[in-house]
């Protein structure tokens, strides 16, 4: 290398610039270095004349600090003129900048949770501004404060923004006005009837409710917690001789009527679907959209009638291990009162209820407790204050005594963000007040099971 820098003088100065590059990449930038700092100051070292092994790490290569050096610009360091010499140096100086005590070219970036930071040619760091999925300053405020619930950090979802939380997390489309006003179905109650103070769907029907799920990036919660809810209800209402877990796949891929897939649908029509076609369970039609952003997949699964309500699958399952491909469907869903005891009675009665949720910025955070929505981002900018549609599915009730000495009640829910999210998967809300909107729009349904089934099961 130091031969071919010697000859550098004898070229012209195009193809001088040009070989210094070649010979030194990151050096030189467009005729100026990239990369400022301490280099023959750090190491104490200034050789005279011609000295080979006078050199100094540099980003990727090695730079020079003896006299031989100047006679080509391109491998000097690029405090060699300053420190050795003692004069200014022959090109514009870069600032480049400085983090945790290391220095940085201009150009060069690195990420902050989700906002990505570069350095400017001015020796600035210039940072994007997005709201984070995960906010350490929120997080501190939640746990600092008396909320009645506390909040943690999730390293999955490090690094993602709060849009692309709602965007991707999420995925239930608002019931429209015509779904919301149909006609709701009261659950009888006698006035001196009362309800027990905690249950768990899990305790009075072991082994016929399911696990919660994990949707991944796939914004899908409209299939997810509609194969839920069927999953359990199926189990119950065949008095467990079928414990189908159902394929959220299925409803992400073959509902495609106003649906979008990982994109988000609409609760009434992943119901429609599963009375009209029917789904597979998940080991036949397994999930494969965990890390999806795009709308959908192409349906593999299609059913047809075989007379008096019942459908047959039309092919194999996608995944080549599974055992049977039965169809398992559902009545029409009808609608709850908001009254928390009726939603309590039909729950202890029936089974698990669906409910649709509005997810705001700190419920991400959620870790244990009862969550209330703290409204701590209202003095941050718009951005940082956000909300979308979920839809869960509701498992149970209870209350518990607060540190003020008032009781508070709430609802269990499993989630669809896997069981390292919240309370494994599950997160207790306040009851009784409409808290997010989790008392508005709640579902149940029958699974569609004949004496046939229960004898001999699916």
């Amino acid at each position: 290398m130091r031969l071919l820098c010697a000859l550098l003088i004898l070229l012209p100065e195009a193809a001088a610039s040009r070989t210094r590059r070649e010979l030194a990449p990151g050096l030189y930038e467009h005729g100026v270095y990239d990369a400022g700092g301490s280099y023959c100051e750090r190491g104490d070292v200034c050789c005279r004349g011609r000295d080979d092994g006078c050199t100094v790490p540099y980003l990727d290569t090695i730079c020079y600090c003896d006299l031989f050096c100047n006679r080509t610009v391109s491998d000097c360091c690029p405090d060699f003129w300053e420190y050795c010499l003692g004069i200014p140096p022959p090109f514009p100086k870069a600032h480049g900048c400085t983090r945790a005590g290391h220095s940085y070219p201009s150009g060069a970036t690195y990420r902050e949770n989700c906002n990505l930071c570069t350095c400017s040619q001015d020796g600035r760091w210039d940072c994007e501004d997005h709201a984070c999925l995960m906010d350490p300053e929120l997080i501190n405020a939640i746990n600092s404060g008396n909320f009645g619930w506390r909040a943690t950090n999730y390293s999955h979802f490090w690094g993602m923004t709060l849009d692309e939380g709602i965007r991707y997390r999420l995925g239930t489309f608002r019931p429209p006005p015509t779904v919301l006003n149909m006609n709701e179905l009261h659950v009888p109650m006698d006035s001196n009837e009362v309800l027990p103070r905690h249950f768990d769907a899990a305790t009075k029907w072991p082994g016929m409710i399911h696990e919660p799920l994990d949707q991944g990036n796939c914004a899908g919660s409209w299939a997810f917690s509609t194969a839920a809810v069927a999953s359990d209800r199926i189990s119950i209402h065949s008095m467990g001789h079928m414990t189908p877990a159902l394929s959220p796949q299925n409803l992400l891929s073959c509902d495609t009527r106003n649906q979008r897939g990982c994109g988000g649908g609409r609760l009434d029509g992943a119901w429609w679907y599963l009375r009209r076609r029917g789904v597979v369970t998940d080991e036949c039609y397994p999930f494969t959209s965990r890390g999806s952003r795009a709308p959908g997949q192409p349906c593999m699964m299609h059913s047809r009638s075989t007379g008096r309500g019942k459908r047959q699958a039309t092919a194999r399952c996608p995944n080549p291990r599974a055992r049977a491909n039965d169809i398992y469907q559902a009545t029409p869903a009808y609608r709850l009162s908001a009254d928390e005891k009726e939603i309590m009675k039909e729950l202890m009665e029936n089974g698990p209820v669906q409910a649709i949720l509005e997810v705001h910025e700190d419920f991400f955070m959620y870790e244990s407790g009862i969550y209330r929505h703290t409204r701590l981002a209202e003095g941050k900018a718009p951005r940082h204050r956000r909300h979308g549609t979920h839809s869960v599915k509701i498992t149970g009730w209870g209350e518990e005594q607060m540190p003020d000495g008032q009781t508070q009640k709430y609802w269990t829910a499993a989630n669809s963000w896997g069981k390292e999210w919240g309370e494994k998967g599950h997160f207790r809300i306040a009851r009784g007040v409409n808290e997010c909107d989790v008392e508005t729009f709640v579902v149940g349904v029958w699974g569609r099971v004949g004496a046939e089934d229960v004898r001999h099961g699916a």
